[in-house]
């Protein structure tokens, strides 16, 4: 006899979703909708010359697929790095359903180029959308998920920024900026059950499709990543996650910190340091710090001991 699974459900909760016009926004506002969130789809429109739109925005066509499917949904079309109107969207959507639960900061553009053929242009405009993007967002809903004590916040990282990527150093140090966003903010907002945490998908979209080679991109579908989302907007989410997920894979990525070696303060420190640097990389026994102060704690326990030369903890 099989156990029955209960269903990960979103009934009366009010979920953001930026960049959902197509690929995995778009996956993850439908899905999200399906399981009874009310959702606004968010995705940039750039107006035309006379400020008329003669055909749907695709915000408009996923809210128009979600509400045939018998969802509730509502489009936006503004860039989320404008602070005005990020602030206009959610004061409408307070106006319209009175809370706000769930944001998946997914909105995102790529400008790949080696470092040395990128413009400083190109460079600082994907950190616009993609880390300062997801911190206006983030601030537009930050008071009002802390006021109603619940909110699950979801950061699109990547891969990239995780651990490297040829000609994507723009994108790799905003993906990685998020998760150092991530970090902090999970710390602040505990206590209000405000869980924060980072999605590193793999998925053949719109912005990928030209990294990936034709014969696998059937087995990344974005709707294989969406999952994870649904579990880190869901009540039982967890706090301060790396989720990696693509073709039906998951799996944890965390920043961890080896035991390391105490080497001294002598003159000589930098010559130690390079004979012993094997032992100081060594990741037996490496740990996962909870905060910022784990590293400090090391070392000053290292150090002590060493001068006392007895075990002391700090």
């Amino acid at each position: 006899m099989t156990q029955e699974i209960e269903s990960i459900r979103f009934d009366g909760k009010v979920a953001i979703v930026t960049g959902a016009g197509a690929g995995l926004g778009r996956q993850h506002a439908l899905a999200l909708a399906a399981r009874g969130a009310k959702v606004v789809v968010n995705d940039f429109t750039q107006p035309i010359a006379t400020g008329e739109i003669s055909a749907p925005s695709a915000a408009d066509t996923v809210v128009a697929e979600i509400r045939k499917a018998g969802g509730v949904a509502i489009a936006n079309n503004a860039s989320v790095t404008d602070v005005e109107a990020m602030q206009s969207m959610v004061n409408y959507v307070m106006s319209q359903w009175g809370r706000i639960d769930i944001l998946v900061n997914n909105a995102g553009i790529l400008r790949d180029k080696t470092f040395t053929k990128m413009s400083l242009e190109d460079f600082r405009l994907v950190l616009d959308v993609h880390l300062m993007g997801a911190v206006i967002c983030t601030k537009a809903v930050w008071d009002i998920m802390r006021a109603q004590n619940y909110g699950r916040i979801v950061m699109t990282t990547s891969s990239s920024g995780l651990f490297g990527n040829f000609g994507q150093s723009n994108y790799g140090a905003a993906k990685m900026a998020l998760v150092g966003l991530m970090q902090t903010l999970s710390l602040e907002a505990a206590k209000f059950d405000i869980r924060v945490n980072c999605l590193a998908p793999t998925a053949a979209t719109q912005m990928t499709e030209r990294l990936l080679p034709a014969e696998v991109l059937n087995a990344f579908k974005p709707e294989y990543v969406t999952p994870a989302v649904l579990l880190l907007a869901s009540a039982d989410a967890p706090n301060r996650a790396i989720l990696c997920a693509g073709a039906g894979t998951f799996s944890s990525a965390n920043i961890t910190l080896t035991n390391g070696a105490y080497i001294g303060t002598t003159e000589f420190s930098a010559e130690s340091l390079r004979e012993r640097f094997a032992e100081v990389a060594d990741r037996n026994g490496d740990l996962v710090p909870q905060s910022a102060a784990q590293q400090g704690t090391n070392e000053g326990t290292k150090a002590l001991t060493f001068q006392a030369g007895v075990n002391i903890k700090i």
